[in-house]
Protein backbone atom coordinates (compact mmCIF):
# COMPACT_ATOMS: atom_id res chain seq x y z
CA UNK A 1 0.00 0.00 0.00
CA UNK A 2 1.31 3.31 -1.21
CA UNK A 3 2.34 5.67 1.71
CA UNK A 4 -0.02 9.15 1.68
CA UNK A 5 0.29 10.38 4.79
CA UNK A 6 3.25 11.38 7.55
CA UNK A 7 2.22 11.57 11.36
CA UNK A 8 4.53 13.45 13.07
CA UNK A 9 4.95 13.69 16.69
CA UNK A 10 5.90 17.18 18.34
CA UNK A 11 7.77 16.75 21.63
CA UNK A 12 10.97 15.29 21.61
CA UNK A 13 10.43 15.51 17.56
CA UNK A 14 9.61 18.05 16.08
CA UNK A 15 10.64 19.99 18.83
CA UNK A 16 13.71 19.25 21.08
CA UNK A 17 13.03 19.29 24.81
CA UNK A 18 14.21 18.02 28.30
CA UNK A 19 10.48 16.42 29.04
CA UNK A 20 11.73 16.62 33.08
CA UNK A 21 12.39 20.62 32.95
CA UNK A 22 9.69 21.14 30.57
CA UNK A 23 6.82 19.08 33.19
CA UNK A 24 8.86 21.23 35.77
CA UNK A 25 8.64 24.74 34.32
CA UNK A 26 5.43 24.13 33.06
CA UNK A 27 3.61 23.30 36.80
CA UNK A 28 5.36 26.32 37.93
CA UNK A 29 4.46 28.98 35.90
CA UNK A 30 1.09 26.63 36.18
CA UNK A 31 1.05 27.10 39.83
CA UNK A 32 1.97 30.76 40.23
CA UNK A 33 -0.80 31.66 38.09
CA UNK A 34 -3.35 30.57 40.13
CA UNK A 35 -2.38 30.94 43.55
CA UNK A 36 -4.12 34.05 43.58
CA UNK A 37 -7.56 32.55 43.09
CA UNK A 38 -6.54 30.13 45.85
CA UNK A 39 -5.60 26.84 44.31
CA UNK A 40 -2.70 25.72 46.38
CA UNK A 41 0.34 24.33 44.27
CA UNK A 42 0.82 20.59 45.37
CA UNK A 43 -3.24 19.90 45.21
CA UNK A 44 -3.40 21.50 41.70
CA UNK A 45 -0.38 19.81 40.38
CA UNK A 46 -2.09 16.67 41.73
CA UNK A 47 -5.14 17.57 40.38
CA UNK A 48 -3.72 18.12 37.03
CA UNK A 49 -1.83 14.67 36.63
CA UNK A 50 -5.09 13.05 37.95
CA UNK A 51 -7.01 15.16 34.89
CA UNK A 52 -4.06 13.52 32.29
CA UNK A 53 -4.78 10.12 33.62
CA UNK A 54 -7.74 10.14 33.18
CA UNK A 55 -7.28 11.44 29.45
CA UNK A 56 -4.78 8.35 28.72
CA UNK A 57 -7.46 5.83 29.68
CA UNK A 58 -10.20 7.57 28.13
CA UNK A 59 -12.30 5.19 26.35
CA UNK A 60 -13.34 7.36 23.42
CA UNK A 61 -16.72 8.05 24.37
CA UNK A 62 -16.00 11.74 25.25
CA UNK A 63 -13.10 14.16 24.16
CA UNK A 64 -9.85 14.12 26.13
CA UNK A 65 -10.91 17.70 27.26
CA UNK A 66 -14.51 16.80 28.60
CA UNK A 67 -12.53 14.11 30.66
CA UNK A 68 -10.70 16.46 31.99
CA UNK A 69 -12.53 19.00 33.08
CA UNK A 70 -15.00 16.12 34.44
CA UNK A 71 -12.14 14.90 36.67
CA UNK A 72 -10.87 18.21 37.65
CA UNK A 73 -14.09 19.74 38.98
CA UNK A 74 -14.43 16.38 40.83
CA UNK A 75 -11.38 17.63 42.92
CA UNK A 76 -12.37 21.39 43.21
CA UNK A 77 -16.34 21.10 42.50
CA UNK A 78 -18.97 22.27 39.65
CA UNK A 79 -17.67 25.80 40.28
CA UNK A 80 -14.41 25.69 38.92
CA UNK A 81 -15.37 25.22 35.94
CA UNK A 82 -16.30 29.00 35.44
CA UNK A 83 -11.92 29.17 35.69
CA UNK A 84 -11.59 27.29 32.51
CA UNK A 85 -10.98 30.74 30.73
CA UNK A 86 -8.14 31.45 33.13
CA UNK A 87 -6.17 28.34 32.33
CA UNK A 88 -6.49 29.56 27.99
CA UNK A 89 -5.13 33.14 29.48
CA UNK A 90 -2.30 31.20 30.77
CA UNK A 91 -2.00 29.21 27.97
CA UNK A 92 -1.91 32.07 25.63
CA UNK A 93 0.57 34.31 27.95
CA UNK A 94 2.62 32.71 31.16
CA UNK A 95 2.77 29.51 29.23
CA UNK A 96 5.34 30.91 26.24
CA UNK A 97 8.03 31.51 29.24
CA UNK A 98 8.21 27.48 29.12
CA UNK A 99 10.05 27.41 25.82
CA UNK A 100 13.05 27.85 27.39
CA UNK A 101 13.22 24.04 28.15
CA UNK A 102 12.86 23.26 24.67
CA UNK A 103 15.57 23.38 22.21
CA UNK A 104 15.60 24.40 18.35
CA UNK A 105 16.66 22.16 15.21
CA UNK A 106 15.87 23.69 11.98
CA UNK A 107 15.90 20.01 10.42
CA UNK A 108 12.34 20.04 12.02
CA UNK A 109 10.54 22.46 9.51
CA UNK A 110 12.64 21.24 6.79
CA UNK A 111 11.79 17.70 7.02
CA UNK A 112 7.87 19.02 7.37
CA UNK A 113 8.33 21.47 4.45
CA UNK A 114 9.97 17.92 2.05
CA UNK A 115 7.18 16.01 3.16
CA UNK A 116 4.69 18.87 1.54
CA UNK A 117 6.98 19.00 -1.03
CA UNK A 118 6.90 15.90 -2.24
CA UNK A 119 3.08 15.35 -2.01
CA UNK A 120 2.60 13.67 1.52
CA UNK A 121 -0.11 15.20 3.35
CA UNK A 122 1.10 16.08 6.98
CA UNK A 123 -0.88 15.47 9.94
CA UNK A 124 0.41 16.59 13.99
CA UNK A 125 0.58 13.53 16.10
CA UNK A 126 0.78 14.80 19.19
CA UNK A 127 -0.46 13.36 22.82
CA UNK A 128 -3.28 15.10 22.47
CA UNK A 129 -3.29 16.25 26.21
CA UNK A 130 -3.02 20.45 25.71
CA UNK A 131 -6.18 22.63 24.47
CA UNK A 132 -5.30 23.97 21.08
CA UNK A 133 -3.81 27.22 22.14
CA UNK A 134 -0.73 25.55 23.76
CA UNK A 135 -0.42 22.87 21.00
CA UNK A 136 -0.32 26.00 18.40
CA UNK A 137 2.02 27.55 20.75
CA UNK A 138 4.49 24.38 20.63
CA UNK A 139 4.51 24.00 16.93
CA UNK A 140 5.86 27.15 16.75
CA UNK A 141 8.56 26.98 19.19
CA UNK A 142 9.62 24.55 16.35
CA UNK A 143 9.87 27.08 13.82
CA UNK A 144 6.60 25.84 11.93
CA UNK A 145 3.06 27.22 11.47
CA UNK A 146 -0.21 25.29 12.46
CA UNK A 147 -1.11 25.76 8.97
CA UNK A 148 1.59 23.25 7.78
CA UNK A 149 -0.40 20.39 8.89
CA UNK A 150 -3.72 18.94 7.53
CA UNK A 151 -4.86 18.25 11.15
CA UNK A 152 -3.29 18.17 14.53
CA UNK A 153 -5.21 16.35 17.77
CA UNK A 154 -5.47 18.78 20.50
CA UNK A 155 -7.62 17.82 23.74
CA UNK A 156 -10.86 19.50 22.25
CA UNK A 157 -10.65 17.64 19.10
CA UNK A 158 -9.90 13.77 19.56
CA UNK A 159 -11.00 11.28 22.16
CA UNK A 160 -8.13 8.75 22.86
CA UNK A 161 -4.90 9.33 24.17
CA UNK A 162 -0.98 7.62 22.95
CA UNK A 163 -0.13 4.50 23.82
CA UNK A 164 -3.97 3.78 22.81
CA UNK A 165 -4.09 2.14 19.66
CA UNK A 166 -7.23 3.73 19.09
CA UNK A 167 -5.49 7.43 18.69
CA UNK A 168 -3.52 6.15 15.50
CA UNK A 169 -7.14 4.48 14.35
CA UNK A 170 -8.97 7.56 15.18
CA UNK A 171 -6.65 9.72 12.99
CA UNK A 172 -7.20 7.42 10.09
CA UNK A 173 -10.25 7.29 10.23
CA UNK A 174 -10.79 11.12 10.30
CA UNK A 175 -8.68 11.77 7.07
CA UNK A 176 -10.49 9.00 5.67
CA UNK A 177 -7.26 6.34 4.87
CA UNK A 178 -6.37 2.95 6.02
CA UNK A 179 -3.56 2.90 8.67
CA UNK A 180 -1.32 1.56 6.21
CA UNK A 181 -0.99 4.49 4.15
CA UNK A 182 0.23 6.25 6.74
CA UNK A 183 3.52 6.54 8.72
CA UNK A 184 3.98 7.46 11.93
CA UNK A 185 7.49 9.47 12.98
CA UNK A 186 8.27 9.91 17.05
CA UNK A 187 10.94 9.85 19.18
CA UNK A 188 9.09 7.42 22.24
CA UNK A 189 9.14 3.84 21.75
CA UNK A 190 5.76 3.31 23.73
CA UNK A 191 3.88 5.82 22.62
CA UNK A 192 4.58 6.36 18.72
CA UNK A 193 6.21 2.85 17.73
CA UNK A 194 2.66 1.43 19.15
CA UNK A 195 1.14 2.89 15.80
CA UNK A 196 2.86 -0.24 13.73
CA UNK A 197 0.01 -2.46 15.67
CA UNK A 198 -2.39 -0.82 13.48
CA UNK A 199 -0.84 -1.31 10.13
CA UNK A 200 1.05 1.95 10.05
CA UNK A 201 4.62 2.25 9.15
CA UNK A 202 6.22 3.75 11.32
CA UNK A 203 10.06 5.81 11.94
CA UNK A 204 11.85 6.40 15.25
CA UNK A 205 13.59 9.32 15.55
CA UNK A 206 16.60 8.93 17.65
CA UNK A 207 18.00 12.42 18.49
CA UNK A 208 15.67 12.63 21.79
CA UNK A 209 15.07 8.99 22.10
CA UNK A 210 12.61 7.89 24.71
CA UNK A 211 12.96 4.17 25.97
CA UNK A 212 11.95 3.52 29.23
CA UNK A 213 11.61 -0.17 29.22
CA UNK A 214 14.98 -0.34 27.21
CA UNK A 215 13.65 -2.09 23.97
CA UNK A 216 15.54 -3.14 21.38
CA UNK A 217 14.72 -0.60 18.98
CA UNK A 218 16.88 -2.39 16.23
CA UNK A 219 13.38 -4.28 15.14
CA UNK A 220 12.15 -0.07 13.66
CA UNK A 221 13.86 2.07 10.94
CA UNK A 222 15.43 4.69 13.06
CA UNK A 223 17.89 7.30 12.93
CA UNK A 224 18.44 11.19 13.02
CA UNK A 225 16.81 13.54 9.88
CA UNK A 226 19.03 12.33 7.66
CA UNK A 227 17.92 9.37 7.62
CA UNK A 228 14.29 10.11 7.71
CA UNK A 229 14.39 12.25 4.90
CA UNK A 230 16.00 9.74 2.70
CA UNK A 231 13.24 7.51 3.99
CA UNK A 232 10.52 9.87 2.68
CA UNK A 233 11.79 10.29 -1.00
CA UNK A 234 11.68 6.36 -0.96
CA UNK A 235 7.88 6.53 0.19
CA UNK A 236 7.20 9.48 -2.64
CA UNK A 237 9.16 7.62 -5.09
CA UNK A 238 7.31 4.47 -4.31
CA UNK A 239 3.93 6.26 -4.37
CA UNK A 240 5.06 7.10 -8.05
CA UNK A 241 5.83 3.75 -9.13
CA UNK A 242 2.74 2.55 -7.98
Amino acid sequence: MAISTVLFDLDGTLLPMDQDRFTKDYFKLLAEKLAPRGYEPEKLIDTIWAGTSAMIKNDGAQTNETVFWQRFSEVYGADSLADKPLFEEFYREEFQTAKSACGYDPQAAETVALARELGLRVVLATNPIFPAVATESRIRWAGLDPEDFIFYTTYENICHCKPDPCYYRDIARRLGVRPDECCMVGNDVDEDMVAATVGMRVFLLTDCLINRRDLDIARYPHGGYGALQDLLRTLASQNKKS
